[in-house]
């Protein structure tokens, strides 16, 4: 039984079932795989701090080289902490109104909700390479500070990756370490990130519509996603499951998204060269493979957002590239002095009207 509106353990078990077994790989290789993770993730601290100018202490947040179950795991928990405040307001107002079901109606919808939760995160276990998670929280050792975040490195989809495209196996390991430490580095050394981040999220929940009817409507826009995706249009979730408050939320969060993806990208592109020898060709052969996929494939990942989040690694990079070239990296560095200088959605496909808000 459930008093939640998703049964988080059901998700987890579904997503467990659902999950697809990474590629094969003997158990010596497999541990020097992790191993290799986990020391790209240590070299990379170094170069990134020096490149970008942040600096945060040195493993501030813990490193987690996990499979894909091991990654679902970590979603599920971080999922149940971010959804909470949602799900507790949308029971709030069915109960104020009468319309809170009974204990099995509650115990059959946490079920059928845990389910889809569990197979979207299946879907995506098997695309992610590696996660910081922002949300995450641990006790600070010995009574210190709490830990905030955690960055994760998903090694069956790393090597799963690698022999996709047929690069050096050690360059690539490095390159997306690359890429996941400047998100740790971007989170802990920019001492407001997190709870920026956090509090978006929760203007979010405040503006969720927690009328039946009003969600009913949000459904009804959501079942014609298909029919849109197969004329040719773009089409989210994230889209349609909006009101007007929302989507201006939303707006922020894909302007600091595409900020953060697109910085990574950058610093991957400059720090690259010095450190992983193949990375040009990396480099290349992998966005190549962004784009590619079949049509159920780029359905859900259309459905969940994923295209999104590939636009923001596009776009986010074009904007950093776009404001260093007019105003120097020190220009730039303004982004990470106070949550009022971070770029919108719509500075982030103008850079210029950034530089003419923030520098004059």
């Amino acid at each position: 039984m459930t008093d939640s509106m998703i049964d988080w353990d059901f998700a987890l078990t579904t997503a467990s079932r659902m999950t697809k077994p990474g590629p094969e790989i003997a158990s010596a290789e497999a541990d020097q795989v992790v191993a290799e993770l986990r020391e790209g993730a240590a070299r990379s601290e170094g170069p990134v701090r020096e490149f970008t100018g942040l600096s945060a202490e040195s493993a501030t947040a813990p490193v987690l080289v996990v499979d894909r179950p091991g990654w679902v795991a970590a979603n599920v928990s971080s999922f149940e902490v971010v959804l909470r405040p949602m799900l507790e307001k949308v029971q709030e107002s069915a109960r104020a109104k009468g319309q809170s079901p009974g204990r099995l109606g509650r115990t059959i919808g946490a079920r059928v909700t845990g389910a889809e939760v569990g197979a979207a995160l299946a879907f995506m276990s098997t695309k992610v390479l590696g996660q910081f998670d922002p949300f995450f929280t641990a006790p600070g050792p010995e009574g210190g500070l709490p830990v905030g975040g955690r960055l994760l490195l998903v090694a069956p989809n790393v090597v799963h990756v690698e022999r996709e495209l047929g690069v050096d196996t050690h360059d690539f390991r490095l390159w997306v370490c690359l890429h996941e430490e400047t998100h740790r580095v971007q989170f802990t050394a920019v001492p407001w990130m997190r709870a920026h981040v956090q509090g978006l999220v929760d203007q979010l929940v405040d503006a969720t519509d927690t009328d039946p009817e009003g969600i009913s409507r949000s459904l009804g826009e959501a079942s014609k996603a298909a029919g849109r995706f197969v004329r040719g249009e773009r089409v989210s979730l994230m889209d349609v499951l909006q009101n007007d408050r929302q989507r201006e939320i939303i707006g922020q969060v894909t302007g600091v998204m595409s900020l953060l993806e697109g910085h990574a990208d950058v610093v991957m592109d400059g720090v690259g060269p010095s450190v992983i020898p193949s990375v040009r060709q990396i480099r290349r052969r992998f966005d190549k493979r962004r784009q590619g996929g079949g049509l159920l494939d780029r359905f859900v990942r259309q459905v969940l957002g994923l295209d999104a989040k590939i636009r923001q690694y596009r776009d986010g990079a074009a904007f950093v590239r776009a404001v260093e070239k007019s105003v120097g990296r020190e220009g730039f560095d303004a982004v990470w002095s106070s949550p009022d200088n971070l770029p919108s959605a719509e500075e982030i496909e103008k850079p210029d009207q950034w530089v003419a808000r923030v520098h004059g």
